[in-house]
């Protein structure tokens, strides 16, 4: 049975990463998420189920559009990939449980902001308010910590970005979310999902300036590493934190 399970929940992570796409693409865009139909950004020829099954379809297709062998950007498989990999780990992890409903849709928040932000350097506020209310409610439920750690989590997280955005270093939609991460994942994992954010923002945009992807000073999206180390910290952040207290004491 829980073999059944995860596979439901990979495969049903797969199909909404797809649409996750296209909320990440559409909504700073202004478009609607249902007009157009899904269709080849090139010649315009709307793409039929062969075309739209979660990563299978990209590598049949050798990464080009079917009719016009236009290149389709790995955005679309990755996110595809990624969402039903942490789909899998939540439920592998935390089980059918409401920490395991709360992850999932973290993953989901996760993957849109950072499609968004990878295209545009935006995290819409509408993908922040459509989520916002759903951690407000679930989160108090949770009770593995006190509301007040994730109050302290909320203030902290928005707080640094805060102090950022005001030198220049942060875009206002990063304290937005990194308020919200900290909410959802509390104190004291909100530092360490932070630490986690710049030390993997700092090695990523170190190795695209050395191979020239980038250029000096061209700003890197921060959000994709913000939520990525507000994954790791839902998930393994009191043993990360316990191992680290018990090594340095």
């Amino acid at each position: 049975m829980t073999t059944f399970i995860a596979i439901y929940i990979t495969l049903l992570g797969l199909t909404l990463g797809s649409f996750f796409n296209v909320v990440g693409l559409r909504i700073p865009a202004g478009e609607s998420l249902v007009h157009p139909p899904s269709q080849c950004p090139k010649c315009r020829t709307r793409l039929t189920g062969m075309d739209l099954i979660p990563v299978v379809s990209y590598l049949f297709s050798r990464g080009k559009c079917r009719h016009c062998g236009t290149p389709i950007s790995p955005v679309y498989p990755l996110g595809e990939a990624a969402t039903g990999f942490l789909f899998l780990v939540m439920y592998l992890r935390l089980g059918l449980t409401l920490e395991g409903v709360t992850g999932i849709l973290l993953v989901c928040l996760a993957v849109i902001i950072t499609v968004s932000d990878l295209r545009y350097m935006l995290i819409p506020d509408k993908v922040l308010l459509f989520f916002t209310p759903l951690f407000l409610v679930l989160v108090p439920c949770l009770a593995k910590v006190s509301l007040g750690a994730h109050l302290l989590g909320a203030l902290c997280g928005g707080g640094i970005l805060l102090l950022l955005a005001l030198f220049g270093g942060m875009g206002v939609g990063d304290v937005k979310l990194f308020a919200l991460l900290g909410w959802i994942i509390g104190w004291p994992n909100v530092i360490l999902a932070f630490l986690i954010a710049c030390a993997l923002g700092a090695g990523v945009g170190g190795i695209l300036q050395w191979s020239g992807v980038i250029q000096r000073k061209q700003p890197v999206p921060f959000g994709p590493f913000l939520a990525l180390g507000a994954l790791l910290s839902f998930l393994f952040g009191p043993d990360i934190i316990s191992a680290y207290l018990s090594f340095i004491g």
